[in-house]
C-alpha cells in the first residue's frame, strides 16, 4: 500500500504524456496531408485569374493573367540564404479588361535594384496569395525610400490603387530582366507536431525514471541508524 499511490501517480502521469505524445502523432499526419494537398494545388495547371478572388478559397490557387506592368513598383525587404539581403518587386499589372491588380515578380539582389519595371507586356503564370506576414513588430514601410518590410496586401493595394489581389509569379512572359521569381510554395506553414510529439514522449520516459527512482530509494533502510 506504501508504494501504491506513487505507482498510480506515475502510471498515470505517464500515460497523459503518452496520450499528448499520441496525439501529436495524429496531428503531424494530418497536417502533412494538407501541406500535400496544398503542393498539389499549387503545381496544378494555372486557369484564368476569378473575377472576384476569395482570400480563403482561392488561396494558392494557380492563375495566370496577361497586362501591363505599370510604374509605382514596390520593394519588399526579403533575405535568402548564400545571397543576401534584396526586395521582393510587387509591380501593378494592368489587365486587357483595365483592371488593376499586384505581382509578386520575385527577388532583386539590393546592389541590382532598377529604377522601373513598367512598360513591358507580359504573361504571370503563378499562384494567388495572400500572405500573413504583419504583426505587431512589423514596422510601417518607408514610402519615401519605397521599402516595405512585409508583403501587406490591403496596404499594398491601397498605395497601388489596385484591387487587393496578388499573384506571386512562377513563370514570366517574358522574362523580366534582373528578376528572379520566387514561387509559393508550403515552407512558410508551420508543421512542428513531430517536434512536439518527441517532447512528449521524452517527458514520458523522464516520468516513468523519476518515479521509479522514488520508489527504489523509498524501499532503501534508512541508513545511520543507532542499535
Amino acid at each position: 500500500m506504501r508504494f501504491l499511490i506513487p505507482l498510480i501517480f506515475g502510471l498515470a502521469g505517464a500515460a497523459v504524456l503518452v496520450g499528448l505524445g499520441v496525439w501529436q502523432v495524429q496531428r503531424l499526419a494530418w497536417k502533412e496531408g494538407i501541406l500535400a494537398d496544398i503542393e498539389a494545388r499549387i503545381a496544378a495547371d494555372p486557369v484564368a485569374l476569378p473575377a472576384n478572388p476569395d482570400p480563403q478559397s482561392d488561396r494558392y490557387a494557380p492563375v495566370e493573367a496577361t497586362g501591363v506592368l505599370q510604374p509605382g513598383a514596390l520593394r519588399v525587404l526579403v533575405s535568402r540564404k548564400e545571397i543576401g539581403a534584396g526586395y521582393r518587386i510587387i509591380a501593378p499589372l494592368r489587365l486587357s479588361d483595365d483592371r488593376r491588380i499586384m505581382a509578386d515578380l520575385g527577388f532583386v539582389p539590393t546592389d541590382e535594384v532598377e529604377g522601373a519595371y513598367d512598360g513591358a507586356r507580359i504573361t504571370v503564370e503563378g499562384n494567388l496569395h495572400w500572405p500573413q506576414e504583419v504583426d505587431s513588430y512589423t514596422p510601417d514601410p518607408d514610402t519615401g525610400a519605397n521599402i516595405w518590410f512585409a508583403r501587406d496586401v490591403p496596404a499594398m493595394a491601397a498605395h497601388l490603387e489596385a484591387e487587393p489581389v496578388l499573384i506571386v509569379a512562377r513563370r514570366i512572359i517574358p522574362a523580366v530582366d534582373g528578376v528572379e521569381p520566387l514561387p509559393v510554395n508550403t515552407s512558410a506553414i508551420p508543421n512542428d507536431h513531430l517536434g512536439y510529439a518527441i517532447t512528449w514522449f521524452s517527458l514520458a520516459v523522464i516520468w516513468l525514471v523519476m518515479t521509479a527512482a522514488f520508489m527504489w530509494r523509498s524501499r532503501q533502510p534508512t541508513k545511520g541508524k543507532a542499535t
